[in-house]
């Protein structure tokens, strides 16, 4: 009988349940050793992507020496460096206000410019609102830089450029951040119109339809609408440094940063930058921190519907 059971052939179900058995043991196999080699790449782009971060940090610390220097581990460590920024000595606090004054009221302003366009265009219907759409849609579609030499003479001619910069950056970046209304305009476009309907029926205006219904349902979108309008022009650059176009008075910390790594002006400065570099994203960091959850809400939802 023992040699009878040895010998038996197996079943064609038992064959069937041994070759899956053996199958799904193969594929845990790979999905592991795929997993482990994604798991391996992902930490050295990592460690590649959070190098220069690191070493800027380190070198902020470094008060030996300010210029320039290749040791990633500080040689004395400590906080001058961050003291000279807010000193007497240093434009930082007038780089670091002006940036503020300037992202704050761009927040405000593009914020408010962007929900309004975005509500109108996905609300109401009128004649030209497609080919206002499409021109909008195309318009963006050309780099801003072409746009920069006739806003500088503009700027110019009103006064604002130079130490002036400063209403001139907020002027630019909120007269054109209408055209920025795609995002939003596609979050609500998610919120059902009975809902609108509704509301008219029992006596709200359109205000009141906006104010009470539509925006307290659209809160991701308008954080995201925030973050964004705030972010970019605390980090803006190249347009900031041609309206300033040299004076002290009207630079962005990018900018006022920036000539710290001169040539004439690196072997002193350099790990001051650092610390500027460091002090000027602990803002950005931290409100998106705080703010990440529903940023993701609002791309996600935005990108649902145009």
């Amino acid at each position: 009988m023992a040699d009878n059971n040895t010998n038996r052939k197996p079943t064609p179900m038992e064959a069937l349940e041994a070759e899956n058995q053996k199958n799904g043991m193969g594929l845990k196999a790979r999905r592991r050793i795929g997993n482990a080699v994604s798991y391996v790449v992902l930490i050295l782009i990592s460690i590649v992507w959070l190098a220069p971060f690191v070493f800027l940090i380190f070198q902020s610390f470094e008060v030996s020496s300010t210029g320039w220097s290749s040791r990633v581990w500080p040689k004395q460590w400590g906080f001058d460096n961050y003291v000279y920024l807010f000193s007497a000595n240093a434009n930082f606090n007038r780089w670091y206000f002006n940036t503020f004054i300037i992202a704050l009221f761009c927040c405000i302003g593009q914020t408010l410019m962007q929900i309004a366009m975005a509500y109108v265009l996905s609300r109401f219907r009128f004649k030209m609102r497609k080919p206002l759409m499409n021109f909008m849609l195309i318009l963006g579609m050309f780099p801003g830089f072409l746009t920069m030499i006739i806003l500088y003479t503009v700027l110019k001619d009103l006064g604002m450029t130079g130490a002036n910069a400063v209403p001139g950056l907020i002027l630019v970046s909120i007269a054109s951040s209408g055209m920025g209304y795609y995002v939003i305009k596609g979050f609500f476009d998610t919120v059902s119109k009975s809902l609108d309907e509704a509301a008219m029926i029992d006596g709200a205006t359109r205000a009141q339809v906006f104010i009470k219904v539509i925006l307290p349902l659209t809160k991701p979108i308008i954080i995201y609408a925030i973050l964004t309008s705030f972010m970019a022009p605390w980090g803006d650059f190249i347009f900031a440094s041609y309206i300033a176009f040299g004076n002290p008075n009207g630079y962005n910390v990018a900018v006022g940063l920036y000539e710290w790594l001169g040539t004439e002006q690196i072997s002193y400065h350099y790990t001051h930058f650092c610390a500027g570099g460091v002090v000027v994203s602990i803002p950005v960091i931290v409100l998106f921190l705080m703010l990440q959850r529903y940023y993701v809400e609002g791309v996600t939802g935005g990108a649902v519907k145009g």
